[in-house]
């Protein structure tokens, strides 16, 4: 089993980082391998409607969204790291989750997801949501804490002195690690869930 942990932070070693290696500390102890993707500082625009990913089943942009398409696909897991900006996520990282869940077509039902966002102060429990929602369109069930899954800190390596922000992440890890042990034992019973085929409507049909 692998969970592959997206560090949306332009600082390679800064808060977000804490939080997801507190995380993974205890994903190695529970027999669960993963890998830390840093995209936070790299020039990776937005998604332009071309509808060329129904196409070729990749994005017409090749940076680092098609390259962690495949990891995305073999993964069990996914944990998504970001800063807090004007009460958001970092840009960059919602470019490429947008064009990363939108271009790729496998099958994301009953991956499941966890959010991490860390903030001096304000907007995280805004940009929680944000990022949350890209686990919830797409069936894959979210992993909860004992809080909202956020840290404190400021100036670089603050977050190692938010306590309960660290266990926070710890909580987070185990229970994300039981649900993709359980649902990984349900599949093997029982398959996944049935599936209807889409509706898609609006507001005028």
């Amino acid at each position: 089993m692998k969970v592959l942990m997206i560090n949306g932070s332009p600082h390679v070693h800064g808060n977000t980082y804490i939080a997801l290696r507190e995380m993974e500390k205890v994903f190695a102890e529970e027999g669960i391998e993963t890998e830390i993707l840093h995209i936070g500082n790299q020039a990776i625009r937005g998604c332009i409607s071309c509808g060329k990913c129904m196409e070729t089943g990749k994005c017409v942009f090749d940076d680092a969204v098609n390259q962690a398409a495949e990891k995305f696909e073999a993964c069990d897991g996914l944990v998504v790291g970001s800063p807090v900006y004007y009460g958001g996520a970092n840009a960059t990282l919602a470019a490429f989750l947008t064009r990363l869940f939108y271009s790729t077509h496998f099958d994301k039902t009953m991956k499941v997801g966890a959010a991490v966002v860390a903030a001096r102060r304000g907007g995280l429990s805004a940009t929680f949501d944000e990022l949350n929602k890209f686990f919830t369109i797409s069936g894959m069930p979210v992993a909860a804490s004992q809080y909202w899954n956020s840290i404190h800190g400021r100036a670089q390596g603050e977050a190692e002195q938010d306590e309960e922000g660290l266990q926070t992440m710890r909580t987070l890890a185990r229970n994300m690690a039981f649900l993709i042990k359980s649902i990984q034992l349900g599949k093997e019973t029982y398959g996944l869930p049935e599936k209807e085929e889409m509706k898609r409507t609006n507001f005028i049909r």
